[in-house]
């Protein structure tokens, strides 16, 4: 009996984080991949968002982006590339940060937990 319980308590906790969030984020780097980048150099990034839940009640274009290190220069409009899956690119200027980490943050915040995902670089620091 013991057994039992603790097999569907394990079903629970594994079904119940596969669907931590409701969106999930992909970021890919489409310019030029490079170790360590300088300030200046521009990065064109492609940002793929999933809805996991299907129906969301906030729309693609209220998600928001953060950035540490970066600038945003250009951007593409969202994209539904097939049911839930939205693409987006995104034109990037290195500013630097004093550590050396530049960071890109997407985030959703709703009803149903949101999403959130994140892209870090390495840049030369800056003082």
């Amino acid at each position: 009996m013991k057994k039992i319980f603790l097999t569907g308590l394990l079903f629970f906790f594994i079904a119940g984080a596969t669907n931590l969030f409701a969106c999930e984020f992909e970021f890919e780097l489409v310019s030029e991949k490079k170790e360590i980048y300088k300030v200046g150099d521009e990065i064109i990034v492609h940002v793929k968002v999933t809805f996991t839940h299907r129906v969301c009640p906030l729309a693609i274009a209220d998600t928001k982006f953060k950035t540490k290190g970066l600038k945003v220069v250009g951007t593409k409009d969202w994209e539904e590339v097939s049911s839930g899956v939205y693409v987006r690119k995104l034109k990037l200027e290195v500013t630097g940060t004093k550590d050396g980490k530049i960071q890109l943050i997407g985030s959703r915040t709703c009803d149903k937990e949101g999403g959130f995902g994140s892209l870090t670089l390495k840049c030369t620091p800056v003082e």
